[in-house]
């Protein structure tokens, strides 16, 4: 009589990382799409302090404006004539977005009121002023 030799195979039991990872690729995929980016001015202004100024959660298109009198948007200085078309530009993006004027406190009032016109205009009815919450 013959004796059999039993050979027991040793089962993989190793874990299957691959729908974990299909998850957080399209976990990540999904934040990418969902997230809102907030397009800087480009440059940094001295802006007055105010004690009632408060923070608004929604201001995805920044515009600043120097005390020499240049406006800045989206890291480039522009002419206060193409504000109204840089503003329709970057609101393609962000439809719902608001309009955060960042003024220096020794700019010109005149300018300032401009830059607004030119935010009304593009069709942006949520302009804000920046200001510096002061002490209380």
């Amino acid at each position: 009589m013959r004796m059999r030799r039993h050979h027991l195979q040793e089962e993989d039991t190793g874990i299957d990382l691959t729908p974990m990872l299909d998850v957080v690729f399209i976990m990540l995929i999904f934040f990418i799409v969902t997230s809102s980016f907030i397009k800087e001015s480009g440059v940094e202004v001295q802006r007055p302090q105010a004690d009632t100024a408060s923070a608004q959660d929604k201001g995805n298109i920044l515009v600043a404006v120097t005390a020499d009198g240049q406006v800045w948007i989206d890291k480039k200085a522009v002419d206060v004539r193409s504000v109204r078309a840089h503003i329709e530009r970057l609101r393609v993006d962000q439809p719902d977005g608001a309009v955060v004027i960042q003024a220096d406190q020794d700019a010109r009032t005149g300018l300032v009121v401009q830059v607004m016109d030119q935010a009304r205009q593009a069709g942006v009815h949520d302009v804000a002023l920046a200001a510096t919450a002061g002490a209380q």
